[in-house]
């Protein structure tokens, strides 16, 4: 299996042109769709921030003052597991203080509500062994997407029993595998009912045996806990 390449690298050298405008209504319009569109306001209270190895560090998305904290406390690469959404304020004041703070920003979007895709898995496994931390890992709560990368680190990266670093998917993170994000449990589960408990076993699984359709199609989810997810928490 191949990874993509392009997907390795740091994203972003210098501001872009769509993040450069200094104009003070384009910056309050980009503030304002950060604070209430992509609640921002409840990341200022609880930031969801945890240290999961040596050098790195999983969190709900940054806000500007905390990336500041993130410049101080040594972090040299975010990976951003939303992806580019350059019509996000929080991402238009991440791309704008990485290049101010020196931090290597890295967009490798995840999925939080399927199976993960074959290509990720063995792009994340070649990023880790690229990594230049110390590092922090974010998604929109800090809650599913980098829960799922945070299993990988610890077991990929840093050779974690499985089932240890499972506990990344953690209700204590605000993960509720009753919901439709569930399905990440419901993947590493699989493969550990296979017997297998390598890295070198998992990635065989990966390639060989993993099918993604069918997995998806043997998972169901609780009603309660989507509403709570979709509706009430509003997470991607």
């Amino acid at each position: 299996m191949q990874y993509e390449e392009s997907r390795l690298r740091h994203v972003m050298v210098g501001v872009p042109e769509w993040a450069q405008s200094d104009c003070r209504r384009v910056l309050a319009r980009r503030y304002a769709d950060m604070l209430f569109n992509d609640h921002a306001f409840i990341r200022m209270l609880y930031r969801n921030f945890h240290r999961i190895g040596p050098d790195m560090y999983r969190s709900s998305q940054p806000t500007p003052r905390q990336m500041d904290d993130l410049a101080r406390l040594g972090i040299r690469t975010i990976i951003n597991l939303r992806g580019r959404r350059t019509t996000c304020g929080s991402y238009f004041y991440e791309v704008r203080a990485c290049a101010r703070l020196g931090i290597d920003l890295i967009d490798f979007p995840v999925r939080s509500r399927d199976v993960p895709r074959k290509a990720d898995l063995f792009a994340a496994r070649e990023l880790f062994r690229r990594l230049e931390g110390p590092t922090v890992m974010h998604c929109k709560a800090g809650a599913d997407r980098v829960g799922l990368m945070s299993v990988l680190y610890q077991f990929v990266g840093q050779g974690l029993p499985l089932e240890q670093a499972m506990g990344q998917l953690s209700w204590k993170y605000g993960h509720l595998r009753q919901s439709k994000t569930g399905i990440l449990d419901h993947f590493f589960e699989n493969f550990m009912a296979t017997g297998g408990r390598t890295v070198d076993e998992f990635y065989q699984w990966v390639e060989r045996d993993y099918d993604p359709a069918a997995m998806k199609a043997g998972f169901r989810s609780r009603r309660w806990a989507n509403i709570m997810v979709d509706r009430l928490l509003r997470r991607e």
